[in-house]
């Protein structure tokens, strides 16, 4: 029976730091009462702090569709995008399984921005979406059609970052 009376759709977007952590703030924050949470993540392979913490989470799930190592746009190869497609269908299966609240496309727009998914595929996903499921897109450069679609939009700016003066990203901060 699902816990949530109506569901939105969240984007997290922009070029500043943070908006996978406030996707899986919000899911942890939503395990408290009881909600759960599939997390699928575009683009991403490789070990991460996340992957880990939430191996036995009893509310949240995460899966990975991607490669070990992060690409280029000029990268992409047809295994790239049959990944982010086996990530969509995933996506679907799910939405319409009944068994979770939230679900979180991590990544998204990006794999959007590489041309791995079209725009016509994530909105018809969104148009599946039963309302009561909470849909959260991450990425940057979340293309307008998804923007005007979404019920709240946040936009992370980065106003200062270390990594202009050369620090590289942290084993347990940025990954």
């Amino acid at each position: 029976m699902p816990q949530l009376r109506v569901g939105y759709v969240q984007i997290y977007t922009g070029d500043g730091k943070g908006k996978t952590t406030a996707a899986l703030g919000l899911a942890l924050r939503a395990s408290g009462h009881g909600l759960r949470t599939y997390i699928g993540q575009f683009m991403k392979g490789q070990q991460c702090g996340e992957l880990d913490a939430l191996r036995s989470h009893p509310f949240i799930t995460l899966e990975q569709y991607g490669d070990a190592c992060l690409i280029r746009r000029e990268e992409v190869t047809p295994e790239h995008i049959a990944h982010a497609h086996q990530g969509l269908e995933r996506a679907r299966q799910t939405l319409l399984s009944g068994q979770y609240d939230i679900v979180v496309l991590d990544e998204v727009n990006v794999a959007l921005w590489f041309g791995l998914l079209s725009i016509a595929e994530v909105l018809s996903l969104l148009d599946q979406r039963p309302p009561h499921i909470e849909v959260i897109l991450t990425g940057r450069r979340a293309p307008q059609e998804l923007l005007d679609r979404a019920d709240l939009v946040t936009e992370m700016r980065e106003v200062k970052h270390y990594h202009q003066q050369g620090v590289m990203a942290r084993r347990g901060i940025e990954h």
